[in-house]
């Protein structure tokens, strides 16, 4: 219910109890902003501004014997991907992730007038058990070596901007990049190597610096019929206070530029950007395109990004394909990819397929796998695996998974189930289990994950 529901009951009671309900209209008028603004969910009222609340609260546990990471499918994209083994060791992970919104709107001559604040905190405590070296006793013991894990910060203003617009939006401060990476994820159930390397999808690739977000000021335009164009500088506040001008990656200043189609089952863009530009000196430019297109019961992507480090003289390119096609309780899935970089010879390759079946009411089969060709090392890696998912209740999912992994030296079994529990509110959770075989260098690796998460708006 919202807050302002709240007021008005209030305002209303008051009001009959004292005769003077008629009287104080002016001010159940002044309650209703938001409507009048067409916004809803946990607001409150002024007489000129609409303030929007929203929030989320997530805690996560991990615990089990999975720190040794021996069998690793390279990739260019970003080091590889890794799959867990044992050391006979117990670690464990606390981490939590929280942030609260407020948006408060109000009508002017150009269009909704916004202030946006949103405060977050992580903080993630990490231990890893094994046998470790004491520099001020000389001696070796055995235990936990704890660690805060990487992003761990303190209450901080994650965005905190401006903005204002209805068609055309002009936005200052600091908050997220207008960079659209979109339409680029392969669909096959267990996607491709260097695709979940880069967070599922296509990469300028990793030596080149286009660091986005942070201090901006951007422009947003919709031209009608689902064409969008935009365009912003980033990264204002550059990544240190004393730049290194010699070192390309420390250049403040990353221009940006967007457009965009979404309409009739297709969607597309092309995004461009330039890093480094406040000195005058371009060492950096990538450009990223995907395309998106529904037609009956066939799906297509297609996306390719390129990158280019003229500081190191490297160039990097990545294209992806993928489609699939639902037929009855069917849908069948193949993809595609490829690498070329300039510290390599050869391109890579990889490539990925998957059979899904609704086999009964809430019952969902998956069957599939990839295959990834590293160049420099002329490495072949594959990965096999089956799930079954089932909804036991409206609100609660079983899921397993069992699979098989070969790298160049190593391979692993793995098996996974899961439960999850969804009964509303805004409300999750989850408890996950799985075990690894090992490789010839590893024991057998284990860990137990848990999620409890809730939002609200």
């Amino acid at each position: 219910m919202k807050i302002r529901s709240l007021l008005l009951g209030s305002v209303a009671a008051a009001g009959l109890s004292t005769g003077a309900f008629a009287a104080d209209l002016g001010v159940l008028t002044s309650l209703d902003v938001c409507d009048a603004l067409g916004l809803s969910g946990l607001t409150i009222s002024s007489d000129t501004n609409c303030l929007q609340i929203t929030g989320e609260v997530k805690y996560n546990f991990t615990w089990g014997d999975y720190n040794d990471e021996d069998l690793v499918v390279d990739t260019p994209a970003d080091g590889g991907v890794g799959f867990f083994g044992g050391d006979g060791y117990n670690d464990f992970k606390s981490k939590f992730d929280a942030y609260i919104k407020f948006v408060a709107t109000a009508d002017s001559d150009f269009g909704p007038a916004k202030a946006v604040l949103k405060l977050r905190e992580k903080n993630y405590k990490l231990a890893t058990g094994g046998y470790y070296y004491d520099t001020n006793s000389s001696s070796y013991y055995e235990g936990f070596l704890t660690s805060q894990g990487s992003g761990n910060t303190g209450l901080y203003f994650d965005e905190a901007y401006v903005s204002i617009g209805d068609s055309t939006v002009i936005m200052a401060g600091k908050k997220g990049s207008i960079m659209n990476k979109a339409d680029d994820e392969p669909l096959n159930w267990l996607g491709l190597f260097n695709s979940e390397d880069v967070d599922t999808g296509v990469s300028w690739g990793p030596y080149v610096e286009l660091p986005d977000g942070g201090h901006v000021i951007q422009v947003t335009s919709d031209l009608g019929n689902g064409v969008s164009v935009s365009a912003g500088l980033e990264n204002l506040d550059g990544s240190s206070h004393d730049w290194d001008l010699s070192n390309e990656d420390d250049r403040p200043g990353t221009a940006v530029g967007v457009i965009a189609y979404s309409g009739e089952g297709i969607s597309a863009h092309l995004t461009g950007a330039i890093g480094g530009i406040l000195d005058g000196d371009i060492d950096n430019w990538g450009v990223h395109a995907g395309f998106t297109g529904t037609f009956d019961n066939f799906k297509v992507v297609l996306a390719g990004a390129y990158g280019h480090n003229e500081y190191y003289d490297d160039d990097y390119w990545n294209v992806l394909a993928s489609a699939s096609a639902t037929f009855d309780i069917f849908t069948i899935a193949a993809s595609f990819e490829a690498v070329d970089y300039s510290d390599s010879d050869d391109t890579d390759f990889g490539a990925g397929a998957s059979i899904t079946a609704a086999v009964a009411e809430g019952v969902t089969l998956n069957v599939g796998g990839r295959w990834f060709h590293y160049a420099d090392g002329d490495v072949d890696n594959f990965q096999v695996a089956a799930s079954v998912s089932a909804a036991v209740t409206e609100s609660i999912t079983l899921t397993g998974e069992v699979g098989y992994v070969d790298g160049d030296y190593d391979s692993l079994f793995y098996g996974s189930a899961k439960l999850a529990w969804a009964p509303g509110g805004g409300y999750t959770s989850s408890i996950k289990g799985t075990v690894n075989s090992g490789t010839d260098d590893q024991d057998v690796g284990y860990k137990i994950e848990t999620e409890f998460k809730k939002t609200f708006e």
